[in-house]
């Protein structure tokens, strides 16, 4: 808090001396300057490494450059002083595989050469990084940004610790550095050594890199940080990650984004990769991959495949990876949000990078895992006209297609419904659905806003049908008020919750699981209460 403390002082100051000098223009710079740091002792506070836009491969946007003119050009100057009069020369070997360096310049590269190093772990965010020149020299480059005496996140010191073991698993040599090689480096560095010694004392590493590099000091918020870190468990290299693919799924972009997804993974990741065939299908590859213990298991493809993948990996402790490619992609929107529509597959790669793990619930119908809903009436119908050809052509679009082809049918069905253990209720109704999980977009279970798949319950939606469409219509709008505002109004539509759902009808009931049709004479739903771990953003 002091580098906030001291920043926002300076920037009192310039706004003094702005105030009292009779020069415009030098009121301008002072101002400018003022500003200038008054955001960056923002970032200070609030952790906000991001301020600076600093992109993994070490760049800075230009109007980023010009709008903190004053503050970068404050700390370039201080850096090229300090390294200029620092006692220990700019990068020191660590081990035969890492070394510890202050802000790395073009100059540097022969000195890179000459200890045969071939990767650059950059923790700066407020200088440029070397990857104009590192490309030319082919060093692998990467920045995860972190503010000067700071920490590192959960997600950035899991990204940066897994980057660094995939290197040297490869046999490369990795340098790790930050302005003047003494804080954030040394912060990383220890992190990783750590996480390859489980035994030692945050300490006796500390005094093993300062043997080399004595002007190695973590401040105490650092120390702190990194003592609880170590004492917590969290400083473990997780990296063996197999992806199914599913290659001819949905929009069938496996072939086009094939190369950019193995590329992005395999920096961190012991990447395996698996495809799917007409022989072999998810469940065969994930029942293969789990004997070999991997961290984590990437479904690749639309919610069949996701489905396939997830109903080996449920109750174990491998994750589940999703990078959405199928034509709804319904679970990795409830996962990763409306980004999951617009860049699916960076957001994706993103998110399995970053490797923040939430525990979910599942739900069993008839002994089949389902992950997000089952349906009868219109959600089945919907499904059922939007068929492979249809989706083929339209994408989306057969979907909302298929739905008004249902709601113009307005076909009712009586339904006899169980709760748990109470008393078997009658429901006569055009659309009856039981949800695990549900996007804002599947309006027919959004009866009590959307469902909460870390709750331990099921949501039950069902709508009154009306010989009159103005009816049904104000059904399907109570539905997305309901889902916008996430209240329920139960005017004509009514919602539940349970644990446990049985179904039973006079004739065989249709309905769709996770979008495949199916039919049955009973239904049996069942929750299963956190039973499953995913990669995803910020629950």
């Amino acid at each position: 808090m002091w580098a906030a403390t001291s920043y926002l002082i300076l920037a009192l100051i310039f706004i003094f001396i702005g105030w009292e000098v009779n020069s415009v223009y030098f009121a301008i710079v002072f101002y400018w300057s003022a500003l200038s740091l008054v955001l960056v002792s923002g970032a200070y506070i609030f952790n906000l490494a991001k301020i600076f836009r600093k992109r993994e491969n070490g760049v800075i946007p230009f109007y980023i450059r010009w709008a903190f003119v004053p503050f970068l050009l404050g700390v370039q100057i201080y850096n090229a002083y300090s390294r200029k009069h620092d006692k220990v020369p700019p990068i020191q070997k660590i081990n035969d595989h890492l070394f510890l360096a202050c802000r790395l310049f073009p100059s540097d590269i022969d000195t890179l050469k000459e200890n045969g190093i071939t990767a650059i772990l950059d923790v700066t965010c407020e200088f440029d990084g070397l990857e104009w020149s590192s490309t030319q020299e082919n060093i692998s480059y990467l920045n995860i940004p972190v503010l000067d005496h700071s920490v590192p996140t959960h997600s950035q010191l899991n990204q940066a610790i897994n980057w660094i073991h995939h290197h040297i698993k490869e046999d490369r040599r990795v340098v790790v550095h930050c302005a003047l090689g003494r804080g954030r480096s040394v912060f990383v560095m220890a992190a990783y050594l750590l996480s390859q010694n489980k035994d030692a004392d945050v300490h006796q590493i500390l005094a093993q890199i300062k043997e080399t590099r004595e002007t190695a000091n973590l401040n105490k918020h650092q120390l702190r940080h990194l003592a609880k870190r170590h004492k917590k468990g969290e400083l473990v290299i997780k990296n063996k990650a197999v992806l199914i693919a599913n290659p001819v799924s949905g929009t069938k972009l496996w072939q086009d984004k094939e190369h950019l997804i193995v590329a992005r993974l395999s920096a961190y990741y012991d990447l395996e990769v698996l495809t799917t065939s007409q022989e072999v299908n998810g469940i065969a590859l994930a029942k293969q991959a789990i004997i070999n213990k991997p961290d984590i298991i990437i479904a690749c493809g639309g919610d069949g495949t996701v489905a396939e993948v997830a109903s080996v990996v449920v109750n174990t402790q491998c994750k589940l990876g999703i990078i959405p490619m199928g034509t709804a992609n319904a679970l990795a929107h409830v996962l990763m949000g409306i980004s999951s529509k617009i860049i699916p597959v960076e957001q994706a790669c993103d998110l399995i990078i970053d490797g923040q793990t939430h525990t979910i619930d599942t739900a069993y119908c008839n002994d089949e895992l389902m992950l997000l809903l089952a349906g009868i009436g219109y959600e089945q119908s919907m499904i059922e006209k939007a068929d492979r050809d249809a989706k083929n052509k339209s994408g989306q679009l057969a979907y909302l297609n298929g739905f008004f082809q249902a709601f113009s049918e307005q076909r009712a069905q009586t339904l006899y419904v169980t709760l748990d253990d109470n008393q078997t209720q009658e429901v006569h109704t055009n659309s009856f659905i039981v949800a695990n999980a549900a996007p804002f977009t599947t309006l027919l279970a959004q009866g009590g806003g959307q469902p909460d798949h870390e709750d331990g319950l099921l949501d039950i939606n069902w709508l009154v049908p009306s010989e009159e469409n103005t009816t049904s219509v104000l059904s399907i709008a109570e539905l997305m008020f309901s889902s916008i505002t996430q209240t329920q109004l139960a005017i004509s539509s009514h919602h539940t919750n349970a644990k446990k759902v049985t179904i039973t009808a006079d004739e065989d009931i249709k309905y769709v699981l996770d979008g495949e049709v199916k039919t049955a004479k009973t239904l049996v739903i069942k929750i299963d209460p956190g039973s499953l771990k995913v990669i995803s953003k910020e629950l």
